[in-house]
Order: structure tokens, then sequence, then C-alpha cells
């Protein structure tokens, strides 16, 4: 009997505020045979839901394309406000090889969910991370640097043609992005204090683009609904840039400020190897590893 494939899925959904929207979304990945609804979580200042889940190849790439429909139906981005950027509807699609499957398959699965959602949807796709086309094209924020608003002008550059369907932007729903990528971790900070000059300015030391931390991508937002900024973090590779890492950076930077950190937030799922190099860093073991948790050796 050959070994069971499974991909993770992380699609990002520019919709945080209506829940009625967010569900109907949410029923395209409920009691589908092959997939599991891991996790969601959404956001009123970034006005964005993200969503996790898992299964076999197949049945993650029909339940994706539905997801991406019903997205495109529901959300007009001509009427969306939010401090995260945003470029589509299903604004990020990125595959993640789990068990038993190589990138290269993730990467196979990512074309063919685009090429699919830009025949079905008349959608522009572009493809990002390992499955990028160009080496432009591999960093997120390169592919959505100018937004939704931005996205008509964009695509006038024969650089930015997309990889699949219209070379105009979708009239509500803007582009998706969609790719292969490894695990990631976002990861964000809240800080006690409504500067958003301050989280920014943190945001751009810890950054590797700015010179900061390799894997550690940073941006600063607004939570107006809470009179607090927040440093938002994507952690590429926790294995060489951990999260106790990126912890005691902004901690140390936000000091400079006079400001604290009030608390901290998980955006999707986590490794639990990333949850014990912290729990060593802090109790200072000499080395723990999964191996020693509990519940990991009774269910391996």
């Amino acid at each position: 009997m050959l070994p069971t494939k499974l991909v993770e899925c992380v699609p990002n959904f520019s919709e945080g505020r209506d829940t009625a929207k967010m569900e109907k979304i949410l029923d395209c990945f409920r009691g589908k045979a092959g997939v599991k609804l891991l996790d969601y979580s959404h956001d009123t200042d970034h006005n964005r839901m993200v969503v996790t889940i898992a299964g076999q190849p197949e049945p993650v790439r029909d339940t994706m394309i539905q997801a991406i429909g019903t997205a495109v139906q529901l959300i007009d981005l001509n009427h969306h406000t939010g401090e995260h950027p945003r470029m589509g509807a299903a604004d990020v699609v990125p595959f993640i090889p789990i068990s038993h499957m190589t990138m290269d398959e993730a990467i196979t699965l990512s074309r063919e969910v685009g090429q699919e959602v830009a025949r079905q949807f008349d959608l522009p796709v572009y493809l990002y991370e390992s499955a990028a086309t160009a080496p432009h094209r591999v960093n997120l924020a390169e592919v959505r640097k100018g937004e939704f608003e931005g996205l008509a002008e964009k695509m006038e550059n024969p650089l930015w043609k997309p990889d699949f369907g219209p070379d105009k932007p979708h009239p509500t729903a803007g582009a998706s992005i969609i790719g292969a990528r490894h695990f990631l971790i976002a990861y964000n900070i809240n800080l006690h204090t409504d500067r958003l000059d301050i989280a920014k300015a943190i945001a751009k030391r810890i950054r590797h683009s700015s010179g900061g931390l390799r894997y550690c991508k940073a941006l600063g937002v607004a939570l107006t609904s809470q009179s607090m900024v927040q440093v938002s973090i994507n952690l590429t590779d926790f294995s060489r840039t951990s999260l106790y890492q990126v912890f005691e950076m902004v901690r140390m930077e936000a000091g400079r400020y006079g400001v604290e950190i009030a608390n901290s937030e998980l955006i999707g799922m986590i490794p639990l190897q990333a949850l014990a190099d912290t729990a060593a860093y802090y109790l200072r073991f000499e080395a723990l590893s999964i191996d020693k948790v509990l519940e990991y050796k009774i269910w391996e």
C-alpha cells in the first residue's frame, strides 16, 4: 500500500468583517472527503481571513478551486479597506508539502489550481515562491506591490503579465497569487502604543530586506479597534531564525521607544519543534526536542 500524500494549504481571503461572507467561504472546506479544516482566523483591522487546511492533493485542489470561486463571487475589493496589503479577493494561496510529497508536486498542484480558476472565473493569476516563473515573481511583496488599486497600471507592464488568465484585473476580485512554498510561521506582536511610526520602525529593523533577521519578513500595522499597533511577522524558516530571536529583538527595539509588548498572536498553525525551541531557550534547557513531549511520543 502506497503512503498517503498530504499537502497543506493556507489561503488568505480579503474579508475579515462580514461573518456571512466568511461562513460561505468556510463552508467550502467543511465536510469534504480527503480535506480537513484545521484552523481559521480573521481580524477586523486587517479585514482578512486566513484558513488552514490539509489533505490529499486532489481533494485539496478541488476544494480550493471552489473556495476561490466563492471568494470571487462574494468579495468586492472596490469597497474593501484594511491594514493588510491585498491584491485579490482570494489574495494568496500557498501549497505546502507535508508528507510523502515533493515540492515539485506542490508546484504542479499550484499551477493546476491557477490555470483552472483563471479559466472558470476569468481571474488573473500570478505564480509565486517556488512556483514562480521568473525571479522577480518569487517574493510575495513584489508581486503584490501596488495592491488592487494599482493593479491595472501594473499589468500594462509586460513584466507583470499574469501567468494565467486575462491581462486586466477582475473588476471586483483583482488577481490571485498562487504558489508553493515551505512552512512559515505567521506571528504578530502587539505593542502598548498607538504610534504606527514605532511599529514601522521596528518592522524595518527586524526584517531581512532592511538588513535584519535572515528569514524574517515584517511590517507595522495599526490596530485601530484596540488602540494599539502591531509588528506583523512571517518567519520563513524557523529553524534558522527562531521565534524567540524575533520576540527578543522586537522587545529590545520597542524598549528604545519606552514601549512594552502587550501580547503576541499566532495566525494559522505552528510546528511543535518551534515551540520546543522557544521553551528550551527561556527555560535554559541544555537540550529539548519534541521527542521529550509526552503527547508526541504517545501518538507518533
